[in-house]
């Protein structure tokens, strides 16, 4: 069974910073893709950052230079480190997952992740 949990959300000012971690059971973070989204109210879910079995990790524009999607092996756990926050970051933040057996695009799609945690939320205030 698969299940994954995200932890370290609160609040926060305007330039300060979070680090959110993903922790895994029934998955194994090595052999799969793990992402994260956020979804603020009345919008869309959207994708913030990729990591590949192999390491390799990509992060959507808005985000670039201020987040940092990284993990431990050891631990089973993925982190996002957001720093410099802003007040367009508040949303409740989602971990996600997907088997790594198969070759993958790795667009940051909803529809391309069977695995999510429950969420944690995320607030900036200006």
């Amino acid at each position: 069974q698969v299940q994954l949990v995200e932890s370290g959300g609160g609040s926060v000012q305007a330039g300060g910073s979070l680090k959110l971690s993903c922790a895994a059971s029934g998955f194994t973070h090595t052999r799969n893709y793990v992402a994260w989204f956020r979804q603020a109210p009345g919008k869309e879910r959207e994708g913030v950052a990729i990591i590949w079995p192999g390491g390799v990790t990509y992060h959507t524009d808005s985000v670039k230079g201020r987040f940092t999607i990284a993990q431990d092996y050891a631990k089973n756990t993925v982190y996002l480190q957001m720093n410099n926050m802003i007040p367009e970051d508040t949303a409740m933040y989602y971990c996600a997952g997907r088997d790594g057996r198969a070759a993958f695009s790795g667009a940051l799609e909803v529809k391309n992740f069977p695995y999510w945690g429950q969420g944690t939320q995320v607030t900036v205030s200006s």
